[in-house]
């Protein structure tokens, strides 16, 4: 080993609690990146094996009954390879556990064979026979909830029919990865569920007998989508098809696909912004750092080392530093994402893991931190090179502080010995002092804007559950039904409040964007769920124009004013000319509005409802419930209070999840660009410490010099990194916003005060450990020049 090379791990030695800190701020921002992008890419792996393992339908036409030749006339179609003919319908299961029925969905499987599309994977007892109807697979996650397995028994009400199911296995399906009741965008698996049957037995049930209400497709590689939806449409239209729609627009996938998005976007978004300010942060370090080796640099040239030699000893230096960093934040990547990557399978119900990485994610982070550490070693090495080894050596020239400008002078009378020396060093040092201000203020950007992102979920919830709808219970109906229904419900004890509500599937266009999308029909005096814009009041529904919210609004590309194509996927089917006029904030999902009366109007239905909401007595609650259940009308009731639990999970389990992640890191970030500050100016002053001390002043003295400066830098960068965090937020919103909920941008005075605090906590934390090292530091060594 050459003496450069112990020369090398001698410095290591000696910084090593600053060269770990500074490994750390690398490590998180290279182990965000890894972790994130990992998450995509093994989601999207796993989905894609799912899909294929258990073909999933590339096209789902529904249709209100349309006999089984027509399977073989959809088979014909140019570019469909095979077709799955099945019964669906609405059912309601009776529990133990509940007092509410429990919306679920009941689907067909065929009885000899297993189904060509949309296969089930059983995990659980084992396949139904044919020749039993009363034998079920049941949603594995739904069961789970309920404490329900093989061999038990369940009630539920079929097309009007109460009937009893002997569960005989437990099923999970790639259709249903992302389940939700008809009408609610919030999964919650007790509040929902799948019951699998016999074809003969289903079609029994809802009087299908020799007949289908939904065909599966599946296309040939290179097949037109668009013309075999022409084709179906064609072929069902007249047996009552509503449009058939392809995967991508399918509910599951298409919620599925939203949830992978935010993550994808968010890995773009977020993972660079922990990098730049670690490559910022290394950059002012190692520019620093090197500065502080001046005198080691003269020296090593007197003794006859070339520039390449001593240029190749302190890049070593750096790359051990950034390279150990890199690679500690790959194996941190890989943990975490590991970890994580259980909670989404589990969150989307996937029955298997295909783990995968992004080898790119690797390049990008290591390369990332060896260029901004050799960026900012090479910079300052090249100044110093350009000295004789003699002037090298030299200490550089000492700061005039003789004259300390008009501030300075007025502040001499007021101040001590210690404090001048402060103010003396933070004034004629600005550019140094500069790095290390905009170092602490991304510290504070970083928390700043973590912390708003925490309060923007909780704005969500409080919003979206307290003021935009603040009914009680929401109640669904089999089809649009006369508005007689309800007077009703109204009549019930313990109901205070009834306002109807009328729920229309669309397609909207604008151009040539097209939406699936739901009308809402609200009344016009509407007090439980109304159309809200930004500044939280209440939108008029007039004129018979519709009240889109503002991320449909952007998904369309549509403006208060312009006109509409809206084609109406139920009954007639008309297709509808309708303005645009005005655009409502909305936190989740995105809702489109109209007035009650309006809708009906131009679908020429009159006096229509297809459900309602409810403000209720508590108290006579369960009567309610019970008499709800006896309305042969009734589909599915829903609280909101179960809705409120259940989207909190869904913000806690799936992308949301990652806040907290990004939250310790935005704090390890924090704690290591403070500390370095404190190390640096530790490492720079040590010897003008000592020299304080050798002339009479004390530890506390000594070290108020040092940490005073700190202070006033930390103070100081508090107010920018305010300013900065506001902007940043921003972004960070944005990554995590997507089309299910959009996380609105809240500032208050905790949010900053709580980032002030994480800052000056870090500041105080590496303040004491900077002091216990001057404390520790032996005078001595100390004014000895390092060999």
């Amino acid at each position: 080993m050459s003496p450069l090379d112990h020369k090398l791990l001698r410095d290591l030695w000696r910084m090593k609690g600053q060269a770990f800190a500074i490994g750390m701020v690398i490590a998180v921002g290279v182990g965000m990146l890894v972790m994130m992008t990992g998450l995509v890419t093994s989601l999207k792996e796993t989905r894609a094996a799912y899909y294929e393992r258990y073909r999933l339908a590339d096209v789902f036409a529904p249709v209100t009954r349309a006999p089984d030749r027509m399977a073989g006339r959809l088979a014909a179609i140019e570019g469909v390879s095979a077709v799955e003919p099945r019964v669906v319908g609405a059912a309601l299961i009776d529990l133990i556990d509940t007092d509410l029925p429990v919306q679920a969905q009941a689907v067909s499987l065929p009885d000899f064979h297993s189904p060509r599309l949309n296969d089930v994977f059983l995990t659980d007892g084992r396949m139904i026979d044919s020749s039993h109807t009363d034998e079920i697979l049941l949603l594995q996650s739904f069961a789970n909830v309920h404490g329900l397995r093989p061999g038990d028994h369940i009630q539920a009400t079929m097309n009007g029919a109460r009937r009893s199911f002997r569960i005989v296995g437990l099923a999970q399906s790639p259709e249903f990865l992302y389940t939700t009741a008809p009408g609610e965008l919030i999964p919650d698996d007790a509040r929902f569920g799948v019951i699998w049957m016999s074809r003969s037995a289903l079609a029994a049930a809802y009087d299908m007998q020799g007949a289908f209400n939904e065909a599966l497709l599946s296309l040939s590689r290179g097949a037109s989508e668009a013309a075999v939806l022409d084709a179906v449409d064609r072929l069902l239209g007249s047996y009552g098809g509503t449009g058939a729609y392809p995967l991508k627009d399918q509910m599951s996938n298409l919620f599925v696909s939203q949830e992978i998005g935010e993550l994808e976007t968010s890995s773009k978004v977020v993972p660079p912004i922990f990098l730049a300010v670690a490559a910022f942060l290394l950059y002012i370090v190692i520019n620093r750092m090197v500065q502080s080796e001046r005198e080691e640099i003269g020296l090593m040239k007197a003794f006859g080392y070339t520039n390449i030699e001593v240029v190749a000893h302190y890049f070593k230096l750096v790359m051990a530093i950034a390279i150990g960093g890199a690679l500690a934040g790959c194996l941190m990547g890989i943990a975490s994402g590991r970890a994580l990557i259980q909670v989404y399978v589990a969150y989307f119900k996937f029955p298997f893991l295909v783990f995968d990485l992004d080898p790119a994610s690797f390049v990008i982070g290591v390369s990332v931190s060896i260029l901004s550490a050799s960026v900012g070693g090479l910079l300052v090495l090249r100044r110093v090179f350009g000295l004789t080894p003699a002037s090298a050596m030299r200490a550089p020239a000492p700061a005039d502080y003789s004259r300390t400008g008009t501030i300075g002078h007025a502040l001499n009378r007021f101040l001590d010995q210690t404090s001048r020396m402060v103010l003396r060093r933070i004034t004629r040092q600005p550019a140094r002092m500069a790095g290390a201000v905009i170092g602490i203020a991304c510290g504070m950007a970083l928390s700043v804007s973590i912390i708003t992102i925490y309060a923007g979920f909780d704005r969500i919830i409080d919003l979206t559950f307290n003021v935009m709808d603040r009914s009680d219970v929401t109640v669904s109906f089999t089809h649009a039904a006369s508005d007689t229904t309800i007077f009703e419900l109204r009549r019930m004890q313990g109901v205070t409040l009834v306002e109807p509500v009328r729920y229309v599937p669309v397609v909207l266009r604008h151009g040539l964007i097209s939406r699936r999308s739901v009308i809402t029909g609200l009344s016009s005096d509407a007090r439980l769920v109304r159309a809200l814009d930004a500044d939280l009041a209440k939108i008029p529904l007039q004129n018979g124009g519709i009240v889109l919210a503002s991320a449909l609004a952007d998904i369309l590309h549509i403006r208060p004013g312009d006109m509409m194509t809206v084609e109406v996927r139920e009954g007639r089917q008309p297709a509808l000319q309708i303005p645009v006029t005005a655009v409502a904030e909305s936190l989740l999902g995105s809702p489109a509005y109209m007035d009650l009366n309006a809708l009906n109007r131009v679908l020429r239905e009159p006096n229509r409802v297809s459900g309602a909401y409810l403000t209720i007595d508590k108290a006579r609650a369960s009567k309610i419930y019970t008499a709800l259940q006896d309305m042969p009308t009734v589909a599915g009731v829903s609280l909101k209070s179960d809705a409120e639990i259940a989207f909190k999970v869904l913000l806690d389990t799936g992308a949301g999840a990652i806040r907290y992640v990004m939250g310790a890191i935005a704090f390890i970030i924090t704690f290591g660009i403070v500390y370095n500050a404190a190390r640096i100016a530790y490492a720079e002053r040590s010897r003008d410490l000592a020299s304080l001390r050798v002339i009479g002043f004390t530890k506390g003295e000594a070290a108020f010099v040092l940490l005073g400066e700190l202070a006033i830098v930390t103070l100081i960068a508090l107010p920018l990194g305010a300013l900065m965090g506001y902007y940043l937020s921003f972004g960070i919103a944005a990554g995590f916003s997507s089309e299910i909920y959009q996380i609105p941008v809240v500032f208050d005075s905790a949010s900053y005060g709580f980032a002030a605090i994480v800052v000056i906590g870090a500041a105080v934390a590496s303040g004491w450990l900077v002091k216990r090292d001057i404390d520790r530091a032996e005078l001595v060594s100390a004014l000895k020049t390092r060999e």
